[in-house]
């Protein structure tokens, strides 16, 4: 099948969501598809450079970026970053003749704010909610843009397994929704040797701002990870968080080591070295995913899993469908992730191993990505 994926690689200019896309790319190309990606910013460009600090409105800062994730994997010819005004990578008419040809428009994370022609002559449409939660309750509570998007897709998924049960609370407002996982490219994230001493995290302070439904609110991490600000004087692990979004003294000054997490998540090389060289994950999720039950897990928490680094997570509904326990471990409040931490380190190389398994049985792009294509073009 010829595949057009779309997402947001040069708006962010970060690591970590250049590889929540290549993960698609690449697992979908290992099955045989012709893969190329789409970027189309609507009115026009307007992208935080963070080389020289400001945002700019040019398309040759995140159209560079663009090229720089793609191309060391083989799809430096198969992009367009595209807006009214213009466009960088594939010509528009090349674009138009594949939109034409495709068998499967996917669209992760946020919809194609404007809706061009083109956009109607694949086969199919895939929308992909990576923000379960947040995104239904953006519905619920009348955001027509979001609405009017994600309804342009045949199939919507999500990766909050738990919405439209009965202890979970998000509306299932823009569905059906259908299940999916986030894939990892194993052969892109192999099992990293040594034992590192830091349990880490790569984490955004505050995206966005909190969401109501019927009563409730429903935050971002500055709402949840408070409840661990002191974790690190009361064990003797040590942690590293790579951080955006509030001052690292905030942290600090609790016991926490800080690295600049617009750095650390720059390329996606620096952003594979730095989990690489972790002892494993410590992954505070946020308030909303906490709050709702949904059952989010992370496309940052399964590159941890395929390095064969532990993920020590705070539950979000995750023990009924994931198996825990081995590799990975939940936690409820601070005891309980002092536990987990002790729990991790007694059996190191153990845990090591079951989270490859886990990612080997669970998130491989092989295992993740076919069942994900036959509900997209059922």
């Amino acid at each position: 099948m010829t595949i057009i994926v779309a997402g947001t690689i040069g708006r962010s200019g970060l690591g970590g969501q250049s590889w929540a896309v290549l993960q698609y790319l690449l697992g979908l190309r290992a099955l045989g598809h012709e893969v190329y990606y789409l970027e189309d910013c609507g009115d026009c460009s307007y992208v935080y450079d963070w080389e020289r600090e400001e945002w700019t409105y040019e398309l040759e800062y995140p159209a560079a970026y663009v090229h720089a994730c793609l191309e060391p994997f083989g799809f430096g010819d198969r992009w367009i970053y595209r807006t009214n005004g213009g466009a960088r990578g594939l010509p528009v008419d090349r674009l138009l003749d594949l939109c034409a040809r495709a068998d499967l428009l996917v669209m992760r994370a946020v919809p194609l704010w404007v809706w061009r022609s083109e956009y109607d002559r694949p086969r199919r449409r895939a929308f992909i909610d990576v923000d379960p939660g947040f995104t239904q309750i953006s519905i619920a509570n009348g955001d027509k843009g979001i609405a009017e998007g994600v309804a342009r897709a045949e199939r919507r998924f999500t990766v909050g397994w738990h919405i439209g049960d009965a202890g979970c609370t998000i509306p299932t407002a823009g569905g059906p929704w259908l299940k999916t996982l986030p894939p990892v490219a194993l052969d892109q994230w192999p099992f990293a040797d040594g034992a590192a001493t830091h349990f880490t995290s790569i984490m955004r302070w505050q995206g966005f701002r909190e969401a109501n439904f019927q009563g409730t609110a429903y935050g971002q991490r500055d709402k949840e990870f408070p409840k661990y600000l002191d974790l690190p004087q009361r064990t003797d692990q040590k942690f590293r968080i790579a951080l955006m979004g509030t001052k690292p003294e905030n942290l600090t000054r609790h016991g926490w080591e800080t690295a600049p997490g617009e750095i650390i998540s720059r390329t996606p090389g620096s952003y594979r070295e730095f989990i690489q060289q972790s002892r494993g994950e410590f992954s505070v999720p946020k308030h909303g995913y906490v709050e709702s039950r949904g059952g989010w897990f992370s496309d940052r928490s399964v590159c941890y899993l395929a390095s064969g680094r532990p993920v020590l997570i705070e539950d979000t509904g995750l023990d009924d469908w994931l198996p825990v326990g081995a590799g990975l471990v939940t936690f409820r409040d601070p005891a309980d992730a002092i536990a987990g931490i002790e729990r991790i380190n007694a059996n190191y190389d153990e845990h090591r191993h079951a989270a490859r398994r886990l990612a080997e049985e669970h998130f491989a792009t092989g295992k993740v990505l076919p069942a994900f294509l036959d509900a997209a073009m059922g």
